[in-house]
């Protein structure tokens, strides 16, 4: 893992594409603001494993589940 320290208004570069700036610093928090391509999703981790979760556990269940899932989504 890379640690760097920024100041606010400093950023960092990850690639050609994606630009992370601290945006600001109140108390415990920072907020930061990424610049990337569309196609990159950028999540939350908390979002990002329950996307994973929800992606898996879908992805297991049986052809005949999965056509019943269609039919009432139509």
């Amino acid at each position: 893992m890379l640690v760097l320290s920024r100041k606010v208004g400093e950023s960092i570069r990850i690639g050609d594409d994606i630009v992370v700036m601290v945006t600001s610093i109140e108390g415990d928090k920072v907020r930061i603001g990424i610049e990337g391509p569309r196609e990159v999703p950028i999540h939350r981790e908390e979002l990002y494993q329950k996307i994973k979760r929800e992606n898996l556990q879908a992805a297991s269940i049986g052809l005949d589940d999965a056509e019943l899932v269609l039919k009432k989504l139509k």
